[in-house]
């Protein structure tokens, strides 16, 4: 398999809210869900922060870029009392098609870090985008890709940088295909061909790997070479001693 054909299989970038502090909005492009009313007359958004109800929380509402409504909220949780008295923030959704139902929710700790966030990518009415992060950094992103409630790709990162993908091809729940990255580029990718859930045949990019082992071997190459500089310098200051010993000198310091 070539470079180019390699390259022509790996996936289309993450949804927007991966890795933005927000999501796009392109509400003009996205289909659209009916937002119920409640019994009270309110506007049903199918809210996923938790806050209603609870007085350790404050929830603001803005509007977000191309918004007439507001459609992004914020939930804070009060911290402290008296002068340490503070909002933290612990949960963030957002409408990114205006449509009045919230499709985007990320959850922080109490540092202000994230740690997950859950996404209706395609407007259905259900998520199919599901957001790991470690650290405050993207970890692992699971995607349901043929509407079954169940993830058939998984992403993961390694320093925020993608390092491997598997991919359910064939939608029996297990993974047939694996992607291996190396600084950002796709080097290899098996395939299992009788669903045993083992690679039974490796495809790699031959460029990339011939410039990986290149320089792994500089590496080693340079590693010989000081190693053999530094025998050398050792060799010489033994030979240096042994020299004044036959002389009639002495190896050792004289003493006072």
């Amino acid at each position: 398999m070539t470079r180019q054909e390699l390259l022509a299989l790996v996936a289309l970038g993450l949804f927007g809210a991966a890795c933005g502090s927000d999501p796009g909005f392109e509400g003009a492009k996205a289909p659209r869900l009916e937002a119920k009313r409640n019994a009270d007359g309110t506007i049903d958004d199918r809210s996923m922060c938790d806050w209603k109800g609870r007085e350790d929380r404050e929830a603001s509402e803005t509007a977000g870029p191309g918004a007439i409504q507001p459609n992004v909220r914020r939930v804070f949780q009060i911290v402290g009392t008296g002068e340490d008295r503070h909002r933290a923030l612990v949960c963030r959704e957002i409408d990114t098609n205006f449509d009045g139902v919230k499709d985007v929710v990320r959850r922080y700790n109490e540092k202000g870090e994230s740690l997950h966030e859950e996404a209706d990518s395609n407007y259905d009415g259900r998520i199919d985008t599901w957001i790991t992060f470690a650290t405050g950094r993207l970890a692992e992103v699971r995607i349901d890709s043929d509407r079954d409630g169940n993830p058939d790709e998984w992403k993961y990162y390694s320093g925020g940088k993608l390092s491997r993908i598997k991919r359910d091809t064939n939608r029996d729940g297990k993974p047939d295909v694996w992607e291996i990255y190396r600084m950002g580029r796709l080097e290899r990718m098996g395939v299992d061909l009788d669903g045993d859930e083992r690679v039974d045949r490796w495809d790699h990019d031959n460029e990339l790997r011939r410039r990986v082992e290149d320089a792994e071997r500089k590496k080693e190459e340079e590693a010989a070479a000081e190693a053999a500089k530094k025998a050398a310098e050792d060799q010489a200051a033994a030979d240096e001693a042994n020299e004044a010993v036959d002389s009639g000198g002495s190896a050792e310091p004289p003493k006072e």
